[in-house]
């Protein structure tokens, strides 16, 4: 292997990036997330913890109250995130049916102290955005509601409640665990994949523009026209990694072992990049090659998620400084899988290159 005709076929790729379409459509998608970025992180918060809806809701929600009066009615009145009105059963359903109001409180004539359950039901509008907002309002007005009525019926318990001693949850914990455990690992290995779909589209180009001839005539082989290639698309990869670190350190984020981070990443990545260009030389054409890498990324994905120590796992552990000295360990392992996927990619390349050429 010439490394001076890889660096060379290297250093074109990366001046013709402006110009690649995968690889700007990327960087655009990047900017686009980090500039909305808010509604990004409550989109996601929301998947992650439905409760993290109500955190950004600011408005008060007009509700209906109906059946018996109880304790519930006032609780809900001091509630400051409802403006509560009281109403026959037929009116409130009418008016949320009409969106007037966003959810229809109903309670049993039931006393606190009665021998059967009191079971209040919630009417709200199906498959609606700000339903959701509601729902995780009222849930902790219904559980200071059942507190109360735990104590006046507590007089029945036959046996002392057992006290688990679970700690006070810290401030906004949500956002944290939603930052470290999905948002690092998202943008992080984000550069990775996208550098593995840019191989395909750098090694079936040249088949399908008929560019093949044009680069082995050179004194590079098309072994190094490969080489060229992967090593353009992995330097990248770091450089967008470590981009996203830091913008999210500036943002007040700690990040813990970074370095360790970017290794752990930029392997990953080298292996995905391997993974793409045997794809991209066995096909030769664009689609297929896109096709099969995708199916077999998503595999290899569920296979390493379904590790205890997985990558996605293990990036979070070295943000928070939890992962210890194994994670060393793991990156050793890889290396030597990168080191044999290195080799037989190296070899196939001089396979395809030969039958391609026709031995020349």
């Amino acid at each position: 292997m010439g490394w001076h005709h890889v660096g060379t076929i290297a250093k074109k790729e990366i001046r013709s990036l402006g110009t690649e379409k995968t690889i700007v459509f990327a960087i655009l998608l990047q900017i686009f997330i980090a500039m909305f970025s808010s509604f990004l992180l409550v989109g996601l918060a929301a998947m992650y913890d439905p409760d993290a809806l109500a955190e950004y809701s600011t408005t008060r929600d007009p509700i209906a109250y109906t059946g018996t009066a109880s304790p519930l009615l006032n609780q809900l009145k001091e509630e400051g995130d409802f403006r509560v009105y009281e109403m026959d059963f037929s009116t409130a359903i009418a008016a949320l049916e009409e969106r007037k109001i966003s959810a229809v409180v109903w309670v049993p004539d039931t006393a606190p102290d009665a021998e059967q359950p009191i079971k209040i039901t919630l009417y709200t509008i199906q498959n609606d955005i700000r339903s959701s907002v509601v729902n995780t309002k009222l849930k902790d007005v219904f559980l200071a509601y059942e507190a109360d009525l735990r104590e006046v019926r507590g007089d029945r318990l036959t046996a002392p409640p057992v006290d688990l001693g679970l700690p006070n949850e810290a401030p906004r914990t949500n956002f944290f665990e939603f930052v470290y455990g999905l948002l690092i690992p998202l943008l992080i290995f984000m550069p990775a994949i996208i550098s593995a779909a840019l191989i395909i589209d750098f090694i079936t180009e040249e088949f399908q523009h008929n560019t093949i001839e044009t680069l082995i005539s050179t004194p590079a082989s098309f072994s190094d026209m490969v080489w060229g290639k992967v090593l353009a698309c992995f330097v990248i990869v770091p450089v967008q990694s470590g981009a996203w670190l830091i913008l999210l350190m500036a943002n007040g984020i700690a990040i813990q072992g970074t370095m360790p981070i970017l290794l752990h990443v930029s392997a990953g990545a080298l292996g995905m990049i391997l993974l793409s260009a045997f794809c991209a030389l066995h096909y030769r054409e664009r689609t297929n090659a896109q096709f099969i890498f995708s199916t077999a990324l998503v595999v290899v994905i569920m296979a390493a998620l379904a590790l205890p120590g997985n990558p996605a796992n293990l990036i979070v552990r070295l943000s928070v400084g939890a992962a210890g000295p194994a994670h060393w360990l793991v990156l050793g392992g890889m290396a030597v899988l990168l080191i044999m996927a290195i080799a037989v990619l190296d070899r196939y390349a001089r396979k395809v290159g030969r039958d391609y050429t026709g031995g020349r």
